[in-house]
């Protein structure tokens, strides 16, 4: 049986996520159900977008992911239904794909149709769970939707390059209150080709990107010469986005970057390489 994954930004406190997941049991009672995340910031798309970029392959092909942020059905925010990387999608289209469609190109999209035969308004537990556990008995999308060609594109979610610079901004702050940019390793190095530069986030200003939270440290010197806790740091993350830190930080006490610096979800960050 094929594994269903939830990310939404109900938190953990109301009865909306036990209510999904007895919605999901009661259509199949072993499907495999795993909470990717539901502490997305409310109606966060780059935030969620995030996160289930950087968690949804670790999974089988095959698996089904149900992301309800921002999910209330209107007339411009459709259902959908998405095929992609050989995995499922069920969302609305509403932007949050952008991250995964920058990368891969859909293999099949559909725009959920089967709304006239629901009549909760509680979309994630009955458009999206019907959706799932049909795709999770082997149905095809094209009984449960409309195909369609494209998915809704939103400014802000790809950062914009030129020759000589790069404008993205702060799309996600960790658990450490690290912040993390939509600028990708990728996008830098193909810009920069090997230039120097300097990456400037409201009053942080840096000229080295690292590859490890730990990359600035000397370890030559002895332990209490190096001075290193609370050390602001650029560095390319796990998931190969630039993202803004501080060593060893924690929010609730010594502060982090999003804290000390100012950086929160869509402040500007921008990268000026040295011209030719």
């Amino acid at each position: 049986m094929p594994i269903i994954t939830l990310t939404t930004d109900f938190g953990l406190k109301d009865p909306y996520v036990g209510a999904v997941k007895g919605a999901i049991y009661s259509e199949l009672a072993d499907i495999n159900i795993v909470d990717i995340s539901h502490l997305v910031s409310p109606f966060h798309i780059a935030e969620a977008a995030y996160i289930i970029k950087n968690a949804y392959y670790t999974f089988p092909k095959g698996t089904i992911h149900i992301i309800g942020v921002d999910a209330e059905h209107t007339p411009d925010n459709k259902h959908v239904a998405v095929f992609m990387d050989g995995h499922y999608f069920i969302c609305a289209d509403n932007g949050i794909m952008c991250l995964l469609t920058a990368k891969f190109n859909p293999d099949k999209i559909v725009q959920i149709n089967i709304h006239d035969r629901i009549t909760s308004n509680f979309t994630v537990m009955d458009a999206f769970v019907q959706t799932a556990c049909h795709i999770a008995r082997g149905g095809t999308l094209e009984v449960i939707g409309k195909p369609i060609e494209q998915l809704k594109n939103i400014s802000g979610m790809q950062p914009a390059a030129s020759s000589n610079s790069i404008n993205g901004q702060i799309i996600y702050i960790d658990n450490y209150g690290n912040a993390v940019s939509n600028i990708s390793k990728e996008l830098f190095k193909a810009t920069g080709k090997g230039r120097g530069f300097v990456l400037t986030a409201r009053s942080e200003t840096h000229k080295k990107i690292y590859d490890h939270y730990s990359g600035f440290i000397d370890f030559t010197k002895e332990d209490f010469k190096r001075d290193i806790d609370g050390q602001a740091i650029a560095i390319f993350n796990s998931s190969d986005y630039i993202e803004l830190a501080t060593y060893k930080s924690n929010p609730l006490t010594i502060g982090s970057a999003s804290s000390l610096f100012g950086l929160k979800n869509n402040t500007p960050i921008s990268i000026k390489f040295n011209e030719t």
